[in-house]
C-alpha cells in the first residue's frame, strides 16, 4: 500500500473554509488509490477541524526546525508527499529531499498567495496588482516553491496562465486542478426548495479570510443601504467562520443586517436563501462560497474578482459586475424576478456539473501522477532550474536550521 504524508499548514475544516474542503477532495482521492495516510501539521487543533482518525487517517503533530521530524520521516518513508501550500514545502521540502530523495513531491498552493496579496495590497493603494507581484518576495518565494516541487496542484486556468506567461514555467511540472465535486442530479436539483420557499440574501466565508471581510463590509457600506430600501422586508444574512469583534459590530436588526457568525450546516443555510451575494474586491483561487451556491440553487451576485476560475463573465448563475449600482440593480431582479431566477439557477446546475466533475478531475490526476512515477528520473532532469533552487535552498536552510535546533537545545 503506498504511503502518503500530507504536510498541513493547518488542520482541515472543511465545514468552515474552501481550503479545507478542497483538502479532503484530495485525501479523498489518494484513498481512491488505496494509500496510507498520514496527516501532520506544526497547527494547533480547532474545534471546527474535522477528524481524520475516524476516517482511518493518521495525525501526527509536528514541530518546526526539530530533528524529530527527521526521524519521523525515515520511519515511515513515504512514496508521496502532499505540501498544502508553499510555506510547508519552504519549511520541510529541504529534509523530505535529505531523507527520502525518491518521493514524489506534490504542492497544492490553494491559491497564488502572492497574487492575493498582490491585488490586496493594490486593491488598499489604487495602484496595479502585476507591478506589486512582479517584485515581490512572496513572488520569488512561491515560485521557488513551484519549482522545488515535481508537481504544483493550480486550482484555476487565469492562475496557470498568469505563471505560464509572466513566470515562463514550464507545463511539465504545473496541473490544472479545480474542485472535485460529484455533480449534481436532476433528482437532487428538484429536490432543492423553489424560488417562492426562499427569502432573504446570503453572505458566507471565513473571517480569518481578508477578502471575506472587506467584501462584508463592502456589502454593509456600499450595497445594502440602497438595496434595502428597494427591498425592504428582505434581510442580509451574513454568515462565516471566526468573525472578529469587528465584524460581529456590523450586526444591525434595525437594518436587517444580521451577522449570524459560523453555519453549522452551510449547505442549508444557502439552500433557503433566494440568493447569495458576494462583492469581492481582491482574491484569488476559486471561491468556494460561489460554488457552494451554484451546488444549492442559489443564483448569485459577484465581480469579476469573484467569478474568476469559475466560469466566463458571459456564464453566470446570476450576475457578474463591478458597478455598485449595477450590483444593485442585478440583486433586485434576481430577488423579484422567478423566471429569470430559474433560467440563472440552471445556468448553475451547468457550470458545476461541466467545470467541476469529481471522476473526470481524479482521472487526470491519477494519469499524470502514474506518468511522474514511471518516469521521476526524466521528469526532474527537465528541471533544472528546480534543481538549482534545491541545491540553494539546502544549504542555506539546513544550517539555519541546524543553528536553531542547537539554540533550543542549549535553551532546555
Amino acid at each position: 500500500m503506498p504511503r502518503l504524508l500530507v504536510i498541513g499548514y493547518v488542520w482541515p475544516e472543511p465545514a468552515s473554509s474552501a481550503a479545507g474542503a478542497r483538502m479532503m477532495q484530495l485525501i479523498e482521492f489518494f484513498k481512491k488509490e488505496n494509500c496510507e495516510i498520514t496527516f501532520a501539521t506544526t497547527a494547533k487543533e480547532t474545534e471546527n477541524k474535522i477528524d481524520l482518525s475516524s476516517l482511518g487517517i493518521d495525525q501526527v503533530k509536528i514541530k518546526l526546525n526539530d530533528p524529530e521530524f527527521d526521524d519521523f520521516l525515515k520511519g515511515l518513508m513515504p512514496e508521496i508527499v502532499l505540501f498544502d501550500r508553499f510555506m510547508m514545502e519552504e519549511q520541510f521540502g529541504w529534509r523530505v529531499d535529505s531523507i527520502c530523495p525518491e518521493t514524489i513531491k506534490i504542492l497544492d498552493t490553494e491559491d497564488l498567495h502572492f497574487l492575493r496579496n498582490a491585488r490586496q495590497q493594490a486593491f488598499k493603494e489604487k495602484s496595479n496588482a502585476e507591478d506589486i507581484y512582479k517584485n515581490s518576495e512572496l513572488a520569488k518565494r512561491e515560485i521557488a516553491a513551484i519549482y522545488r516541487s515535481d508537481l504544483s496542484l493550480i486550482i484555476s486556468e487565469p492562475e496557470m496562465e498568469l505563471l505560464r506567461s509572466d513566470f515562463r514555467i514550464p507545463d511539465e511540472i504545473l496541473f490544472f486542478l479545480p474542485f472535485m465535486l460529484d455533480p449534481i442530479t436532476e433528482n437532487e436539483q428538484k429536490e432543492l426548495p423553489g424560488f417562492s420557499e426562499r427569502k432573504d440574501f446570503i453572505s458566507i466565508g471565513n473571517f480569518l479570510h481578508e477578502p471575506n471581510w472587506n467584501a462584508v463590509l463592502f456589502l454593509k457600506e456600499k450595497i445594502w443601504p440602497e438595496l434595502r430600501k428597494q427591498l425592504p422586508a428582505a434581510k442580509m444574512n451574513v454568515f462565516g467562520a471566526y468573525p472578529s469583534q469587528k465584524v460581529l459590530n456590523l450586526h444591525n436588526p434595525k437594518e436587517n443586517f444580521l451577522v449570524h457568525g459560523w453555519a453549522e450546516d452551510a449547505n442549508l443555510v444557502m439552500k433557503n436563501s433566494r440568493v447569495c451575494l458576494a462583492p469581492i474586491q481582491f482574491g484569488a483561487g476559486l471561491k468556494g462560497k460561489l460554488v457552494e451556491a451554484m451546488k444549492n440553487g442559489t443564483p448569485s451576485v459577484t465581480t469579476s474578482i469573484g467569478a474568476e476560475g469559475i466560469s466566463d463573465l458571459e456564464k453566470w448563475n446570476g450576475y457578474i459586475t463591478n458597478d455598485v449600482q449595477a450590483f444593485i440593480e442585478n440583486s433586485k431582479e434576481l430577488y423579484n424576478n422567478e423566471e429569470l431566477w430559474r433560467e440563472k439557477q440552471n445556468t448553475g446546475f451547468e457550470i458545476y456539473n461541466e467545470r467541476f466533475n469529481l471522476n473526470s478531475h481524479q482521472e487526470r490526476l491519477r494519469k499524470v501522477l502514474s506518468q511522474i512515477k514511471t518516469n521521476s528520473e526524466e521528469h526532474r532532469n527537465s528541471n533544472f532550474t528546480g534543481k538549482m533552487l534545491k541545491h540553494h535552498l539546502h544549504k542555506s536552510t539546513y544550517f539555519m536550521s541546524r543553528f536553531i535546533e542547537e539554540k533550543n537545545r542549549n535553551k532546555n
